[in-house]
């Protein structure tokens, strides 16, 4: 399979360091985790992604593949022997949708999602903006559990080639659940994943936590909160001091 390293964070929450995590777990391909302090990011991977500066990056034999949906592709296409199923479906139209979902959940599902942690973390006593961003999350899952009826074809995963084991969209929205749960657990708004508004996709969570390749890499609410606590509070209280 060649020389693969990942260059990932060291705070280990990172949705999209996940996402790669999970896309080589499931494909079986060993490779060499080196983590980066973003805070003083190293000659590799400055060398190795030059135009964002930023993890993650999986390096195949010394060529920097960036981006975290383009690396989840790259294995499967680049390892196509590897792994009980490919992770993007073989017919064409399958995978246009499934990329068009991949493309809604990174930009309309996850930023209200996150929007609510910085509302909670700069503005504590505005419920308003922290109740109008949660309303905004579980309307964009109510969309994506609509599409999961759509892919999976009745089986327990959105799939690649069938729905029987996790596939790319399972790791698309699957590396965003710990900050799913942390946006409830800190801050107090209603679980954004339930039982009672999306159904399936809440049934859907519980299998994608108990299967084997992924699940372990599901990190704990506390580690959302330490690096909310340590990052992005700061962060976020530097830019709203400066406006």
């Amino acid at each position: 399979m060649g020389d693969l390293k990942l260059l990932g964070a060291v705070s280990g929450v990172s949705p999209y360091v996940i996402r790669a995590q999970m896309a080589l777990a499931v494909k079986g391909l060993a490779h060499d985790y080196l983590p980066e302090d973003l805070a003083r990011k190293s000659q590799l991977l400055l060398d190795s992604n030059p135009v964002h500066r930023s993890v993650p990056v999986l390096i195949h034999g010394g060529k920097p593949v960036c981006d975290s949906l383009v690396i989840v592709e790259y294995v499967d296409e680049a390892f196509p022997g590897a792994g009980a199923a490919a992770l993007l479906p073989a017919d064409p139209y399958d995978r246009a949708v499934a990329r068009f979902w991949a493309a809604f959940i990174d930009t309309k599902v996850f930023p209200p999602c996150l929007a609510i942690l910085e509302a909670a973390a700069t503005k504590p006593s505005e419920e308003e903006e922290k109740a109008a961003k949660a309303k905004e999350t579980v309307e964009a899952l109510r969309l994506v559990e609509g599409a999961f009826g759509e892919c999976s074809k009745g089986k327990p995963f959105f799939g690649g080639d069938g729905g029987d084991a996790v596939g790319y969209l399972d790791i698309v929205l699957g590396c965003y659940l710990c900050w799913f749960k942390g946006a409830g657990d800190i801050t107090g708004v209603a679980p954004l994943l339930d039982a009672a508004r999306t159904p399936e996709l809440a049934a859907w969570a519980a299998r994608f936590r108990a299967a084997e390749a992924v699940g372990c890499l599901v990190p704990g609410v506390e580690k959302v909160e330490a690096y909310l606590n340590k990052v992005l509070k700061p962060k976020w209280a530097a830019a709203a001091s400066s406006t």
